[in-house]
């Protein structure tokens, strides 16, 4: 462990991925004298924030104070420690999980946003300081920082990873995902925290249940969802879409463009759908600490509180409403086009310069709001020299089959 703690301690002045801790190695020599054997013996794994862990403390990117975020250890952790992962400590996170970024930096240049809410997790795999780690996703938030910062990342289905002893954003969307090197380093820690997780793939939710081995072993049908979605990508990202998706074509993968949120103003109403509900449900979560510490808030989670506080309960239960309605129709595309899974942009262009923002999740938000489990590839790099990447989403509930083809699809999406 003590490699580690070197590691950590030599790249982290540059990119600030962890909070800082007064005894890490200690820590880490205990664990690892106490650590089980499992799929994960001596892994370390950073672990967002946001997430209770013991032997550490759980700050929330806030100023608001540790004992009064307190609480038992979040099962996933436990998890963890029973595969015989060793927790690295906390990684950075946006305060709460809302937009004011924390101070870490891309690794691959610092001037960089490294994206959010889970910008830690994602820059300490980028810069090689773990090969795996824990984020957090509402909207965007393991998609988009994997995309900036060249790493996978994978976002399960809603619910698949349970989220006790985790600091909530909007429990309607909050899913714990995970951050890795590579798809197979993602699976493996999947397959630990994931509830019943099926070794070698198998049928979930939909379609996909009661598949046979040929079934399953089959290349899946590739949407390319056209409309209104992705002209809010940016020019250079809708370029390199368009070269990676060329490329699977090339590579034999059937890719299918198919209309879908194309109707007038239907995709701005699924935005607001989301806005309303992920704001209003904010500003419960914090309805106990907020009005005894929001004095220690940051500028842009007091802002969110209070749009949240603004609306009524009627329009939260109307958008709760067009929200199962917005599923409905995107799970009925994939039936009617037998669409397997959907490629998209993971966010709108390369990591924007500057720490002020963690950048736009808008390229993430219908399929987050759906609760569809997605993958992030590193596909090449911006012309500026910063890494793109490649979304993939699945059907719900096939979580192991998307993070098979993802492998599959990988050495395909990457310019030769």
């Amino acid at each position: 462990m003590a490699v580690v703690c070197d590691r950590i301690d030599r790249l982290d002045a540059r990119v600030r991925a962890f909070v800082p801790e007064p005894d890490r190695r200690g820590r880490l020599a205990a664990e690892a004298a106490a650590a089980p054997l499992g799929v994960l013996s001596g892994v370390a794994v950073g672990v967002k924030d946001i997430v209770r862990c013991d032997g550490t403390q759980t700050r929330a990117g806030s100023r608001v104070p540790a004992e009064v975020l307190a609480g038992p250890q979040a099962s996933l952790v436990d998890r963890l420690r029973a595969a015989g992962a060793l927790i690295a400590g906390k990684t950075v996170t946006a305060e709460f999980a809302v937009t004011a970024p924390g101070p870490t930096r891309n690794p691959h240049n610092t001037a960089h946003t490294p994206g959010g809410s889970s910008s830690g997790s994602a820059a300490a795999v980028a810069a090689g300081m773990v090969p795996l780690a824990v984020g957090t996703q509402t909207v965007g938030s393991v998609i988009r920082p994997a995309a900036f910062c060249g790493v996978v990342g994978f976002k399960p289905t809603f619910g698949r990873i349970p989220v006790d002893g985790v600091i909530a954003n909007a429990p309607s969307f909050d899913t714990v995902g995970v951050l890795a090197v590579d798809v197979a380093a993602a699976a493996l820690g999947a397959s630990v925290l994931c509830d019943d997780w099926r070794e070698g793939g198998g049928g979930g939710e939909g379609q996909g249940q009661g598949q046979g081995q040929g079934e399953r072993e089959r290349r899946p049908v590739l949407g390319v969802p056209a409309g209104p979605y992705l002209e809010r990508a940016g020019a250079e990202a809708r370029a390199a879409f368009a070269a990676q998706t060329a490329r699977l074509a090339a590579a034999g993968w059937t890719v299918r463009e198919v209309p879908v949120m194309d109707g007038p103003g239907e995709f701005e109403a699924v935005v607001r759908q989301l806005f309303t509900m992920n704001r209003y449900e904010v500003a419960r979560t914090h309805a106990d600490w907020f009005p005894r510490h929001g004095h220690l808030y940051r500028e842009q989670t007091v802002a969110a509180i209070r749009e949240g506080q603004a609306i009524a309960r009627d329009d939260y239960e109307r958008a709760v409403r067009e929200r199962r309605a917005v599923r409905g129709r995107l799970l009925d595309a994939m039936e009617r086009e037998r669409i397997d899974a959907w490629l998209a942009p993971p966010a709108t262009g390369p990591a924007p310069f500057g720490l002020g923002s963690t950048g736009d999740a808008v390229m993430c938000l219908p399929w987050s709001n759906a609760g569809l489990p997605a993958v992030s590839l590193p596909a090449g790099y911006a012309a500026n020299g910063l890494p793109l990447g490649l979304q993939v989403v699945g059907r719900p509930g096939e979580d192991e089959e998307l993070l098979r083809w993802a492998a599959e699809l990988a050495p395909s999406v990457r310019p030769r």
